[in-house]
């Protein structure tokens, strides 16, 4: 019962809005046609509105009601993944599956095996958290993420055990009107250091480990997007994912820079799939790991 409801006075009334009448009704659910009519007559008495008119020999569903048909579904669909992940919980399965992305992880590669796992695991709750630089390595150790999408800088912790699944190329551009880009050959330290450089940041620890810092004047973004517009705007340079300047610099709104001594490294950053030492995943997170890990993994 939810209040006065209960989920088969709903569900009787969406199947008469289907079959398009009590009798069909009564036949699909296996019950009398004089059933689903006290049913009915149950539910409009309960809830103080008409759902059908009965002038003629087929009733018709009336304004509120046709609202009232949608909600019907929405709670049944509701209350059958309720059921679903009960049951999936009593099998073993994790009740959800929380997965935490650095914000430089490129989506496109990801997006076969989540479909993927959704087809395996139709009932499965999912959460994705992506936050600044750093956050998805604080989610696993909290506990609030099960599974991590990640840069590990400088390295893999001792806590964290590592999947590596794929590079990405970084890309230091910027603005063709900024003075950088009239440099004409690899620009040195002493060439950026008065300029500001964009950086990505961990928005808890903004003072903790950075890497490839090189200009003396900082501007610290935790959202990808957000860098990239300044970017565009001309208001400083920084290295990006290629993936995600290759368009603008393709339509003339970026400029690629060569750098001197860059330490970044030509084949690009690991992204690694990870996961505590300490906390085993469970069913689902196992099937995602094995399924990019067979699906992505380069190295």
């Amino acid at each position: 019962m939810i209040g006065n409801l209960s989920l088969d006075q709903l569900r009787v009334l969406v199947t008469i809005a289907e079959t398009g009448g009590f009798s069909a009704a009564g036949r699909r659910l296996g019950r009398s046609q004089s059933a689903i009519s006290q049913t009915v007559a149950t539910l409009e008495t309960i809830q103080g509105v008409a759902l059908f008119d009965r002038p003629g020999h087929r009733p018709r569903v009336t304004e509120v009601g046709r609202v009232l048909v949608e909600q019907a579904r929405l709670v049944l669909a509701s209350a059958a993944r309720f059921e679903a992940v009960a049951a999936g919980t009593r099998a073993g399965l994790e009740p959800e599956l929380a997965l935490a992305i650095d914000p430089l992880v490129p989506t496109a590669p990801l997006t076969a095996s989540l479909r993927a796992l959704s087809e395996t695991y139709p009932d499965l709750p999912v959460s994705f958290s992506t936050e600044g630089l750093g956050g998805a390595l604080r989610r696993l150790r909290s506990g609030s993420a099960a599974l991590g999408l990640c840069l590990l800088l400088p390295g893999v912790p001792d806590d964290i055990a590592a999947y590596p699944l794929l590079r990405v190329a970084m890309q230091p551009v910027v603005a063709p009107g900024h003075p950088l880009a009239a440099l004409g050959r690899p620009a040195t330290r002493g060439d950026l250091e008065p300029h500001v450089q964009l950086v990505l940041s961990d928005p808890v620890d903004p003072g903790g480990a950075a890497y490839g810092l090189t200009s003396a004047r900082l501007w610290r973004f935790v959202d990808l997007g957000r860098r990239l517009d300044f970017l565009l705007a001309g208001l400083g340079w920084c290295r990006m994912p290629e993936h995600l300047v290759a368009p603008p610099i393709a339509a003339g709104k970026l400029v690629p820079l060569r750098l001197e001594d860059d330490p970044t490294p030509a084949e690009g950053l690991i992204i690694y799939a990870a996961h505590r030492r300490d906390r085993a995943l469970g069913p689902a997170g196992r099937w995602l790991l094995d399924e990019l890990r067979q699906r992505l993994t380069v190295m």
